[in-house]
């Protein structure tokens, strides 16, 4: 029993040391940026600490742009949660196994495309001066308000929506199918009472990936709305470089520090829905 106790305490020992380079990566990466956002946050301006500029940050023009950022990656996340949910759905019941392939796919590239790219492919088609505009007579403007930017973040938001739900949708085993048909339960009865109930911690963690992927989203509502669309990544841009205003570069980082506190709390949303999707599905 001893000496099983000392190969468990070795093996212990043995993976900390393995980790260790990892773990001083993560430190040197993460931790010293936060370490420094941490401080700018609560530095004043006469080089003491204080919650001044975190007191800027709950005052306009900051509070309007946190709120507008909160309510953008709300929308987003709920759309593509359900849009990505039914089109998940559609193609794994479809009978052809190319579609499936090709789907899948398409949805890993298109999750990680965005930026520029996708900002000037969407003026390119519903600008002013767009293809689809020109050709359906669309009043212009259309495209650079809210609702245009989140249909913008829905095209990276849906596909990744469905990576993340597909393996749940798999996990459903078809015994609980069979049985509830067996039972004379309805398809709505078997979704309502079994389907859905299991796979809501997943459609809720994918919602919460789609909000965090929409709330730090920057380069794409630059290039496209700019200031028409007021969002907290912009005015921390603005502060940061000196765009409009001058010598806010420890709001910025307040505000930055703001949006890591939303992200903390989605995260502590997030991570008990998925174990415990995890325990349903396994």
């Amino acid at each position: 029993m001893s000496a099983l106790v000392k190969n468990r305490r070795r093996g212990g020992g043995a993976g900390w040391l393995a980790a260790a380079p990892l773990l001083a990566v993560t430190l040197i990466a993460f931790g010293i940026p936060v370490a420094v956002l941490v401080i700018g946050a609560f530095s004043v301006e006469d080089g003491g600490l204080g919650f001044d500029n975190l007191s800027a940050t709950m005052r306009e023009p900051y509070i309007g742009s946190l709120w507008s950022s909160v309510k953008l990656s709300g929308v987003v996340a709920v759309l593509g949660a359900i849009l990505g949910a039914f089109l998940a759905q559609a193609v794994l019941t479809s009978r052809s196994g190319l579609l499936r392939e090709a789907v899948l796919t398409a949805s890993g590239v298109l999750s990680n495309f965005g930026g520029v790219p996708l900002a000037f492919i969407w003026i390119a088609t519903l600008g002013n001066s767009g293809v689809v505009t020109a050709a359906l007579g669309l009043g212009a403007g259309a495209l650079y308000n809210f609702w245009g930017l989140a249909l913008v973040y829905l095209y990276f938001s849906v596909p990744l929506m469905v990576l993340v739900i597909a393996p749940a949708l798999d996990g459903l085993k078809p015994q609980w199918r069979e049985a509830a048909q067996n039972s004379g339960a309805s398809t709505w009865q078997f979704w309502r009472m079994v389907g859905i109930p299991v796979l809501g911690p997943s459609l809720l963690g994918g919602g919460v990936l789609l909000f965090g992927g929409a709330f730090a989203a920057y380069a794409t509502a630059a290039a496209m709305v700019g200031a028409s669309v007021p969002l907290v990544t912009l005015q921390i841009a603005d502060a940061l470089t000196g765009n409009v205003l001058i010598g806010y570069e420890n709001v910025a980082l307040a505000l930055s520090l703001d949006m890591i506190v939303i992200a903390l709390l989605v995260m502590a949303v997030y991570l008990p829905l998925q174990k415990r999707s995890s325990r349903w599905l396994a």
